[in-house]
């Protein structure tokens, strides 16, 4: 997940889906705001789907992405520091 998440473009698409207007995003809406190309943005996409961050479906001539929740839980366990009952000086 790390790895997919590594990339600035790939990031930012997952932040998009998310925050998208009824948790998921059509490709069309999502090349807009990127100055690569739509091809380059469907093969994030695609990275972003065989990580297990998003899922998709196709609705006519267009896909659909949304996140994944049980993605964002397991990243929010891997990024949750560790609460030490000791003191640090």
């Amino acid at each position: 997940m790390f790895k997919a998440l590594s990339d600035p473009v790939r990031l930012r698409l997952l932040s998009l889906i998310a925050s998208h207007e009824g948790g998921e995003a059509c490709v069309c809406d999502l090349t807009g705001p990127f100055d690569v190309s739509q091809p380059t943005i469907s093969h994030h996409l695609k990275v972003l789907r065989e990580a297990g961050l998003v899922g998709s479906e196709r609705r006519g001539t267009w896909v659909y992405y949304w996140v994944l929740p049980v993605a964002l839980n397991r990243l929010s366990t891997l990024l949750q520091a560790p609460v030490s009952t000791a003191t640090r000086t």
